[in-house]
């Protein structure tokens, strides 16, 4: 399915947070689950999917990640919690196909 995805991953609930985006997102979330990329959510042990965007193009995600990451921690918490007030893991959600 062409488009693109923007997530969100944490290590608990109010945690550190991960804005990332990618064309292949069980495929990325795995990634991060699993620990087989060095880097930020590795470091940092980001591995629960607490919130997802889909968008028709990898571009508008792109310039849909771009903005989170400029927003203020409380607005990124705010959107977390209103689609998922309980921080619940979304990874198995992707099963079922998001």
């Amino acid at each position: 399915m062409p488009g693109g995805w923007v997530y969100i991953v944490t290590n608990r609930p109010n945690g550190t947070l991960y804005i990332g985006v990618t064309a292949d997102l069980p495929r990325r979330i795995w990634e991060h689950r699993e620990g087989v990329v060095a880097g930020f959510t590795k470091r940092y042990n980001l591995k629960r999917l607490v919130h997802v965007e889909r968008f028709d193009s990898i571009e508008e995600a792109i310039g849909r990640e771009k903005t989170l990451k400029t927003w203020l921690r409380a607005w990124k918490l705010d959107l977390i919690a209103a689609g998922n007030p309980d921080w619940r893991d979304l990874y198995d959600d992707l099963a079922g196909g998001m």
